[in-house]
């Protein structure tokens, strides 16, 4: 190789040997500013396609949960009666989650998963760490087009891409189907010549989508 010639390693990080920490949360309500609190936690680590670890735990809110979320997810207050309090969850977690400069943390509509974590740091004394952040959602709406999914949600990405597990508004069994969501993605993207971390960040905060998509229909 020429001395010229720049490795990915030289680029930026690449995907293939990037740890991605993919995290859902199951909340008493929409928003930690109003009240709600997370009931349940589930997270998957995966590098290179392959499974590191999971995590997962139900987490006694505090208060009862409202009947039309027990409705949405199944979770009843006699299931989180004996959890932990995030406050005992919460540097598990951390531990889980592992350093900013080594994990990616990945969630789908990840402003409302951050949103409650980031209140659950404050509240139990923790320093909320500087993650890069890759959001599904968002990022399936650079990727995707109109003529192959309707919307963005996860159980219509799960189905599109006939995920391992399907979603069902379950910490962990959701995580596991954005996992393989996120893998899809990536595989995706692979097809614009997208390789690394710093590139994939760079696509997923572009304004506009129209181009990426005509790139992608003419592949």
């Amino acid at each position: 190789m020429n001395s010229w010639q720049a490795t990915i390693e030289e680029l930026g990080r690449p995907l293939a040997g990037t740890t991605f920490v993919v995290l859902d949360l199951e909340t008493s309500g929409g928003a930690p500013h109003l009240g709600a609190q997370i009931t349940e936690i589930g997270a998957v680590k995966v590098r290179g396609g392959e499974v590191l670890g999971q995590f997962q735990t139900f987490v006694n809110p505090g208060s009862a949960i409202p009947s039309f979320i027990t409705a949405l997810t199944g979770i009843t207050d006699e299931m989180v009666a004996f959890s932990p309090q995030i406050a005992e969850v919460f540097p598990m977690l951390l531990e889980f989650l592992g350093s900013e400069n080594e994990t990616v943390f990945v969630a789908h509509n990840a402003p409302f998963d951050l949103s409650f974590l980031k209140a659950a740091a404050t509240a139990s004394h923790y320093r909320w760490p500087k993650f890069t952040v890759i959001d599904t959602a968002k990022l399936a709406r650079k990727v995707l087009s109109r003529d192959e999914v309707i919307n963005c949600k996860l159980g219509t990405l799960a189905e599109f891409f006939n995920t391992s597990v399907s979603p069902n508004h379950r910490a962990l069994d959701d995580a596991l189907a954005t996992v393989d969501v996120l893998h899809a993605l990536i595989s995706r993207v692979g097809s614009l010549g997208i390789f690394t971390l710093e590139e994939l960040t760079d696509f997923s905060n572009r304004k506009s989508s129209a181009r990426t998509r005509k790139e992608l229909d003419s592949i």
